[in-house]
């Protein structure tokens, strides 16, 4: 039987069984080709499609395999073997350097380089703002790495909007993707449960949700937004207006202040301007608790293109929404933003000088490494579920706190 052996980091263990269990909450990831798709000498064969992977004949009495990081020249797993597999415990960019002798005769020595290689960038599908917060890097990952052909895969409403723009990497679903043709590959997501930071070098909760995507990449993670092709640029509306998403997929995520966004959009509409509702759904929720279009607000919720959603920002005189995906579009539209969430720390979405939290409430419950957000749990509030403080960081952000805000917005009231 053919000796299998996992590579681990100095104080980290690897298994199969836990990279299985650390996928990312927010969808699964074609696996790799079962067989490493590159060809070594004597049989060998290896590749970077879930880390690093070096399969090893029999034949050849012992081998001995050493992976490196080329970089900071640490030797990161060395072992002697019949036959099998070595696999490095790290799954995200590492420019490994693999050795591999045969007595004192040196086999194989071979240092990641892209340089012409086929490269796939895994998203997870059925999300909004995580895309367009990390696709950035992977359009950082094509520039760094010029010579190697990236290939992005992600859900088809977010392909047409960054496709346009993008004609050097290959956009495809998930459907579509043929692991037997990579040389690499890097997943992308959010690794709740990563504490031997397999997947990730950085827990996301402490470089923000959308750097993280930077440091699983090995590129600078400073944020950028992303380059959006409209097919349509035009005003939709000659007057001035305002677009606001009130909608998210948990309760913890909404603005919980009972008669804030009533008196927000009397407030907007007394200073002259219409107030769009771009949500998806004008109602949503879950059992008794249901969250409705603001009173007063024009719907233009329903199931619209993407592109549709961006024209409407592109115009707007600002937006007002919260930490979801329709907040990163209108950031990556160039519109002023002001995002009510207390749920998260600032740092866990992009800069916005309009951000909106009361700190003197419980907040940032997200970006505790302490807690786990449960996907399954609507009503999740980890600190106060089921007593009179529940969701409290939201709920005690005034109207008038997030009016104060809107004042200081250049084009507010012209």
């Amino acid at each position: 039987m053919k000796k299998k052996t996992q590579a681990s980091t100095p104080g980290h263990s690897g298994s199969a069984a836990t990279a299985s269990a650390q996928r990312a909450e927010k969808g699964n990831f074609v696996a790799p080709a079962t067989t490493p798709t590159q060809q070594g000498p004597q049989g060998i064969r290896f590749d970077f499609n879930d880390g690093c992977r070096v399969v090893l004949p029999e034949g050849n009495g012992n081998w001995f395999v050493r992976l490196r990081d080329a970089e900071t020249h640490n030797t990161l797993f060395e072992t002697t073997l019949t036959a099998g597999c070595v696999a490095s415990s790290k799954k995200y960019y590492v420019p490994f350097e693999i050795e591999v002798r045969s007595g004192d005769v040196e086999v194989m020595r071979h240092r990641l380089d892209l340089n012409g290689k086929r490269v796939l960038i895994q998203f997870p599908v059925g999300t909004l703002g995580d895309l367009i917060a990390w696709f950035p890097y992977a359009a950082k990952f094509a520039l760094q790495h010029q010579g190697c052909v990236v290939t992005c895969s992600m859900g088809a409403p977010l392909i047409a909007l960054f496709e346009g723009n993008h004609p050097d990497i290959t956009f495809v679903t998930p459907e579509e993707v043929d692991p037997g043709q990579f040389y690499a590959t890097y997943n992308i997501g959010l690794f709740f449960t990563d504490e031997a930071s397999v997947h990730q070098p950085c827990d996301f909760r402490h470089v923000g949700l959308h750097r993280t995507a930077g440091y699983i990449l090995g590129v600078d993670p400073a944020e950028i937004p992303p380059q959006i092709e409209l097919p349509d640029e035009s005003r939709p509306i000659p007057e001035k207006y305002v677009c606001i998403a009130a909608q998210s997929t948990t309760q913890c995520k909404y603005w919980n202040n009972p008669t804030g966004w009533r008196e927000l959009v009397q407030f907007l509409k007394d200073h002259g301007y219409r107030v769009i509702c771009i949500d998806q759904k004008a109602t949503h929720g879950m059992g008794t608790v249901w969250n409705h279009i603001p009173y007063g607000a024009e719907d233009e919720t329903g199931d619209k293109p993407l592109a549709e959603r961006a024209r409407w920002l592109k115009h707007a005189d600002f937006f007002i929404g919260l930490s979801s995906g329709l907040s990163w579009l209108a950031w990556s539209m160039g519109t002023p933003v002001v995002m009510i969430s207390g749920f998260t720390h600032p740092t866990n979405e992009f800069h916005t000088p309009y951000r909106v939290i009361n700190y003197h409430t419980c907040n940032s419950c997200w970006n505790d490494v302490r807690v786990s957000f449960d996907h399954k749990d609507f009503l999740w509030c980890p600190r106060h579920a089921g007593t009179p403080r529940q969701f409290e960081c939201t709920r005690l952000i005034t109207t008038e706190q997030v009016e104060q805000v809107i004042r200081r917005i250049p084009a507010f009231g012209t």
